[in-house]
């Protein structure tokens, strides 16, 4: 079958054939019709697992995925064949089976659901690790109704998943982007959209300006340098919380989440029910064929995200 994959870390991604997998007890095999991407997938294949997780190579590229079952493994299952169905790869080792290729096999009880009737499954591909780290991070800032939340890097796609996710629950959001996303994060429920491009003081005039003591919550998705992210607490009011998802350690005084993301089957299901009824707009940007799939991956590494890169197969 096709797939993308490395032959060790750090190597280039590319279009190889490898041997189709067969399910074992307990695992569903999925004939994949859409990937998504997502930095943890180029992240993965740069060695970010290495030590912390088995490891396979070829290491086959991709997290997010969506298809039919194709085979069902032996024991009770609770899917059958012909079943549309998405999910994440999780089991180990990490590159037995990836998302960017004609087939993956996955555990009944891992991160994989069911799609709604009325949700196209290219849709459904781009759910599930923006979806669930989106609601899952707004779980843990504990924001409440009415008020109000910093989100650093709105416009990728767990930052336009948290922004409406969070003005549903009418959560004032402060969309950071970088660029011109005013019209498109509006629409997707920001009070307040800001270009940290344009102008370095613009971010902090405009929270300023809002909540003069400081948004109540912050979600930085993309500093990774300890200096950019203070800076970015600095703008929590006393008493507020500040989330990163890239392990970067905050001041002192602030309290400090350090996300990591725990999907669930059930999670998913509600995701999906909320897309397919129009409640929930997935940010699908780019869609390209599979040998594509290593140039989105490298532009992907350089920065400046808009919503999801899926990829037919």
């Amino acid at each position: 079958m096709r797939a993308i994959a490395v032959s060790t870390f750090c190597a280039e991604p590319c279009l190889v054939e490898v041997p189709k997998p067969d399910p074992a007890a307990g695992e569903v095999r999925v004939k994949v019709e859409y990937a998504a991407l997502n930095p943890l997938d180029w992240q993965m294949t740069d060695g970010a697992l290495d030590g912390v997780a088995p490891h396979a190579f070829p290491l086959i590229v991709g997290t997010d995925f969506a298809g039919r079952v194709d085979m069902i493994g032996s024991g009770e299952n609770r899917f059958r064949v012909g079943d549309p169905v998405f999910g994440r790869v999780t089991a180990p080792p990490v590159g037995r089976c990836g998302a960017y290729s004609e087939y993956v096999c996955v555990p009944q009880n891992s991160p994989i659901a069911l799609v709604p009737r009325d949700l196209p499954l290219r849709t459904a591909a781009a759910l599930p690790s923006a979806g669930t780290t989106a609601a899952q991070i707004l779980g843990s800032t504990a924001v409440r109704s009415g008020r109000s939340l910093l989100v650093i890097g709105a416009a990728g796609g767990v930052g336009s998943f948290l922004t409406q996710l969070a003005a549903a629950r009418s959560i004032g959001v402060v969309a950071a982007v970088r660029g011109e996303e005013k019209r498109r994060m509006g629409a997707l429920g920001a009070a307040v959209t800001v270009d940290t491009t344009s102008d370095p003081g613009a971010l902090e005039a405009a929270v300023a300006g809002l909540y003069p003591e400081g948004v109540d919550a912050l979600v930085d998705l993309v500093s990774t340098d300890p200096a950019e992210f203070a800076a970015h607490t600095a703008l929590v009011r006393d008493g507020g919380v500040a989330v990163t998802t890239r392990g970067v350690a905050a001041p002192a005084g602030v309290a400090w989440v350090d996300f990591r993301l725990a999907p669930t089957g059930a999670l998913l299901d509600a995701l999906a029910a909320g897309a397919a009824r129009g409640e929930l707009s997935v940010p699908i940007d780019t869609e390209l064929p599979l040998e594509k799939a290593p140039q989105a991956l490298a532009q992907n590494h350089a920065g400046g995200a808009r919503g999801k890169t899926v990829f037919v197969i």
